[in-house]
């Protein structure tokens, strides 16, 4: 219905926008009636409630936002598993405040009010969901483990599919590999690894691993809750980064995929530049490969020394894909050094 944007040296304690902007916001609900408004930043709990009391609205943020997407779009008992303990996490520092009308009641010295009783009953109750939680996705993690362990004695490669979200890592997959994984013009439709067998053209079998969307400013807490999914990049030989170059951001998607591979302790992984989506740039056929893939490594300024232009969608460049695969797995770089 509406957006604003404010430029602060820093955000203000209580309600994150300046005073003024403050009034603004508060001004416009007479003028187009909103009923949420999103944040594209973290708020702390108490910005949080001092809006939403502000505004009579119901307030979330990026973080709020990308959790209830992600439990749209968890298909798997171990997907929805990471998404509860993501928001769990979440809530448990949001829920002083929830019971505003009883904190004062019985507020005699020493004595305890029953709304600080509920607070403290739903703080232990949230604390143990979230140890439960952990313990059953650490299950699934050394479950997951064993299974990394018994490929590795039979010294098949893993290749892990990276990229933002809806840069078109599981349409590749199932090009690939006939893996029928769901695919849909969405923010995180893939929550869960999948990983399929593919016979490379000189006959050596790999195994190719689909991976859970990288997103601009990753809030830490989804971070952590897919530690697990995430393994799955550490066991890999080779990491395709698949970029949506039709995208007006590719550039700073391509960086943000970038800087979390480096929290991630990543960067040293070998990894190709897979620049997808080149039907959508205009033309029914695949342009000059040379001279298109210098454009766009230049456009979106990453260091490599390797990259292809494909479209998954439409099986363009998918034979170059899987020759410089071949490659790529038989120089094995021990220097770390981008392919």
């Amino acid at each position: 219905m509406g957006s604003m944007t404010q430029r602060l040296d820093a955000p203000t304690p209580a309600y994150m926008l300046g005073k003024g902007k403050l009034e603004e916001l508060v001004s416009l609900k007479s003028e187009i009636d909103y009923d949420l408004v999103i944040f594209d930043d973290e708020l702390s709990p108490a910005q949080q409630r001092n809006l939403e009391r502000s505004l009579g609205v119901r307030v979330i943020d990026r973080t709020a936002l990308i959790l209830d997407i992600f439990a749209r779009r968890a298909r798997t008992h171990e997907g929805r598993l990471q998404v509860e303990l993501a928001q769990q996490e979440y809530l448990l520092p949001r829920l002083a405040g929830r019971w505003p009308h009883l904190e004062r009641l019985g507020g005699g010295i020493g004595t305890r009010g029953p709304g600080e009783t509920q607070l403290e009953t739903d703080r232990r109750l949230v604390r143990q969901r979230i140890q439960r939680l952990k313990t059953e996705i650490e299950s699934l993690r050394k479950h997951r483990a064993l299974y990394r362990r018994r490929r590795s004695e039979h010294g098949i490669p893993v290749i892990a599919l990276i990229g933002y979200t809806n840069a078109g890592k599981s349409t590749l997959l199932n090009k690939l590999s006939d893996a029928n994984v769901f695919v849909e013009d969405k923010l995180f439709v893939t929550l869960d690894p999948t990983t399929r067998r593919l016979f490379l053209p000189d006959n050596r079998q790999v195994l190719i691993t689909d991976t859970v969307g990288f997103i601009q400013k990753l809030p830490p807490t989804v971070v952590a809750a897919f530690k697990a999914t995430l393994e799955e990049l550490a066991e890999a030989q080779l990491l395709l980064h698949v970029v949506d170059i039709s995208s007006e951001t590719a550039t700073q998607q391509c960086r943000t995929v970038e800087e979390m591979l480096e929290d991630l302790g990543l960067a040293h992984k070998p990894r190709l530049i897979v620049l997808n989506k080149v039907d959508l740039l205009g033309g029914d056929s695949k342009p000059d490969e040379e001279e298109a893939v210098s454009q766009y490594i230049d456009q979106i300024g990453v260091r490599v020394k390797t990259a292809t232009l494909i479209s998954a969608a439409k099986g363009w460049g998918l034979k170059r894909l899987l020759k410089l695969i071949v490659e790529t797995l038989e120089s094995s770089p021990a220097d770390g050094e981008d392919i």
